[in-house]
């Protein structure tokens, strides 16, 4: 058995976050896998082998583990990512730039979340959470034109996805200001059981593509 597998069969059948939701909200199934317009792109991050070294190094750093909180055991890490894969929840996806993996985006359905409680949410929304790994990438405007890209692939994947929104710690003023980059506008500052979070959206808009297949989520 590999050490992924090993470390799943101890997964949770929710993720931590996830709260109970009726069927209607279960029916929106897993967040699409979204393209990507070149040079960026994205694939689902493997519970093994490079992708988990990888996700398991970035999240150690000391600038990912301040605000991501999820410094954990590699074999913890293989848990998550198979975990994420096996369910319908969330998706782990890694993003690279000319081929290079940059950041690690996990996609979740924000109605089956605890942000779920704070606005009028819908099954279709998705929420939106980025690692960028090279610290040399930060403030350089990577975060928002990833952010940029994902919502325009999530809204053509999923034509009845109207919003993507995210939670960033509110003390986090440089996210906060990537995300206002990006397009998002500040809901309101809730408290969160982990945290006191920004929540802020982005609205499809006319310019939004929508109708295009999804790669496979699974």
């Amino acid at each position: 058995m590999t050490e992924a597998a090993k470390a799943s069969d101890a997964a949770p059948a929710r993720a931590p976050r996830e709260i109970l939701a009726p069927e209607e909200v279960l029916a929106a199934g897993p967040p699409p896998v979204p393209e990507l317009a070149a040079p960026l792109s994205a694939r689902l991050a493997a519970p093994d082998g490079a992708d988990l070294d990888l996700v398991h190094a970035w999240m150690n750093l000391p600038h990912v583990a301040r605000f991501f909180d999820q410094a954990w055991s590699r074999k913890r890490w293989a848990g998550e990512l198979a975990a994420q894969q096996a369910g319908t929840f969330s998706r782990p996806l890694l993003i690279g730039l000319h081929g290079t993996p940059v950041a690690y985006v996990e996609l979740y359905r924000a109605a089956r979340d605890v942000i779920a409680a704070h606005y009028d949410a819908d099954p279709h929304d998705i929420g939106f959470h980025i690692a960028i790994g090279d610290p040399g990438g930060i403030g350089r405007g990577l975060g928002p034109r990833i952010f940029d890209a994902c919502a325009r692939g999530v809204f053509a994947a999923d034509g009845r996805c109207r919003r993507i929104l995210i939670e960033p710690d509110a003390a986090n003023t440089a996210a906060r200001r990537a995300a206002e980059h990006a397009g998002l506008a500040l809901l309101d500052e809730i408290e969160l059981p982990h945290k006191r979070a920004a929540l802020m959206v982005r609205t499809r808009s006319e310019g939004d593509p929508c109708g295009l297949p999804a790669l496979s989520s699974t």
